[in-house]
């Protein structure tokens, strides 16, 4: 890695994440996160400078979140909401080969917790709000632009607590875009993008075993994580089958056509291989997951505990989440208590109507020729919130992506890092779609 020591004149969508990276908003989840209230009053500054009224809501103390709306060109159109969220998920310094939150600029990237997920993509929206009103034009519609706290728990502090208790702020809105679509992949050596219409159904649960407490010497054969190891792994084995919806049968069949496969003779598992680096997102949505992520049990080498719980990440496609939670009843057995912690709705879309087509548009103005695909999400996005006000969420943070970097496995994990002319890309193209649109 060669460090770019030299920061004057970088550019400045690249210099805004940069910034909003080394703001530490660690989001741990069960109500602890830090730095959010001082990324959202620098990004309220910002918003601020280019002329907005911005208004601040914490859900709680210090979970801070920023609204302000743009008056387009005609407001009897239905608003756009553009979002972003401000909180990242945890980062262990000693995996990464710089400092997470240190913002580096290196090897012609930005490197940081946050750099893909998704701070990114919250200075593409300040830029183009920025090329748009510094040049003294207007959007075509009235935006409502929010950067939400809370995201990375489910949004309870951040997108779900403004829609439940301020919905005036979305008044009018009929369509939203966000994170983690728009952004391009490499098939059979050409360059395609995926452009996310929907996202699988989040259900969070902790798997609770009880046993007898004891000496940790004796013959103990009501072991609470004994009782609770059996059912991890049973469930974490569980092959859950192929279900198609009308958002994957739509990408299975364009991925098909492109890579020149036969869909009747290649199973759908084997297409979506074949998309190199991002097979890591598609092929967890074509079936149900159910991933355990933290145990908890015991505080003694020498104590058998009376209890041990697990936390399980279930994703679901749309509209299956009581099916799967049944499914996952009969999997681990009576004896393990099952504890939903926390719910959300999926969502799928259609791929068509005008802001889908304007989408195409813009990216074929800068990128011409590519082929845009439709992807149904396999994590959730704060769209799922603003569904509740009936506002129809899209995933559209455009990036063109050099073919080795792997994308998707960045998300949540190591080294994040966006190419420095990847942002440039994406501001060019947000500003276009908020102009036209």
């Amino acid at each position: 890695m060669s460090p770019e020591t030299a920061e004057t004149g970088l550019e400045e969508t690249a210099s805004i994440a940069r910034d909003l990276i080394r703001f530490d908003t660690t989001n741990y989840g069960e109500g602890r996160s830090k730095g959010e209230t001082e990324a959202a009053e620098y990004v309220a500054a910002h918003l601020q400078s280019l002329g907005l009224e911005t208004q601040l809501f914490d859900a709680a103390p210090r979970r801070t979140s920023v609204i302000a709306r743009v008056e387009g060109r005609d407001s009897s159109r239905g608003a756009l909401v553009v979002h972003g969220h401000t909180d990242v998920v945890p980062a262990d310094p000693a995996n990464w080969s710089v400092d997470p939150f240190g913002g580096v600029i290196a090897d012609g990237m930005l490197w940081g917790r946050g750099a893909v997920d998704m701070k990114n993509m919250d200075a593409m929206i300040l830029t183009a709000l920025g090329d748009i009103l510094r040049s003294g034009r207007q959007p075509a519609r009235d935006l409502v632009i929010a950067f939400f706290s809370d995201e990375e728990a489910g949004g309870v502090e951040g997108s779900h607590y403004l829609v439940d208790s301020h919905p005036e702020l979305f008044a009018g809105a009929t369509e939203a875009i966000s994170e983690v679509g728009g952004y391009s992949i490499t098939l059979g050596g050409e360059r395609a993008y995926l452009l996310q219409t929907g996202e699988k159904a989040l259900v969070w649960i902790k798997l609770v075993a009880r046993g007898t407490a004891a000496h940790g010497s004796r013959v103990i054969s009501d072991n609470a994580i004994t009782k609770l190891a059996e059912a991890v792994a049973r469930l974490g084995r569980t092959e859950w089958p192929i279900r198609l919806t009308e958002t994957t049968t739509q990408l299975i069949g364009e991925l098909a056509r492109i890579l020149g496969r036969d869909p009747q003779r290649v199973g759908p598992d084997d297409i979506v291989l074949e998309t190199g680096t991002a097979a890591g997102f598609i092929q967890a949505t074509l079936r149900t997951t159910t991933n355990p992520t933290v145990l908890t049990a015991g505080y003694k080498h020498n104590v058998i505990p009376d209890t041990a719980e697990a936390l399980v990440d279930v994703r679901t496609l749309p509209g299956e989440e009581d099916a799967v939670l049944a499914q996952i009843r009969a999997i681990v057995g009576d004896e393990i208590e099952i504890v939903v912690m926390h719910r959300d709705v999926g969502l799928e879309n259609e791929f068509e109507g005008p802001l889908i087509d304007k989408a195409v548009e813009v990216l074929h103005r800068h990128d011409p020729g590519t082929p845009v695909l439709p992807y149904l999400m396999s994590g959730g996005t704060d769209n799922k919130a603003l569904s509740k006000l009936g506002i129809k969420g899209y995933g559209f943070a455009p990036l063109k992506l050099p073919a080795e970097l792997d994308f998707p496995g960045m998300f949540h994990g190591v080294d994040e890092r966006v190419p420095l002319d990847a942002l440039v890309f994406g501001r060019r193209v947000l500003t276009d779609l908020l102009l036209d649109y």
